[in-house]
């Protein structure tokens, strides 16, 4: 019985993450396609929007020399962490789930 409830809490974890990680998803793409039109920056879909974002584009801008690039390749270096998260992570907790 035990074996039962903790499979499906691990389910119920991976699915919530895999959730989180696809809404996640979903605003990086909004913050890019925002970034290629002149938004009013003081919106408050725009400025939530950077807000949510920023935290983790920062670092990553920061570790990527661009070199006068004038494409930002931050977001798409998140999409494909995001990709990695749920095909490795939550695939892999799913799969564990199924052992108990």
């Amino acid at each position: 019985m035990l074996n039962i409830a903790t499979g499906n809490l691990i389910i119920a974890i991976a699915k919530v993450i895999d959730i989180i990680l696809t809404v996640y998803l979903w605003i990086i793409i909004a913050r890019a396609v925002i970034s290629w039109v002149n938004a009013d920056p003081y919106n408050k879909i725009v400025v939530f929007l950077y807000r949510v974002t920023e935290p983790v584009l920062a670092p990553i801008r920061r570790m990527i020399p661009r070199h006068s690039l004038p494409i930002d390749f931050s977001p798409l270096i998140v999409l494909l962490v995001i990709f990695f998260l749920q095909q490795f992570l939550v695939r892999t907790m799913l799969q564990m789930a199924g052992r108990f």
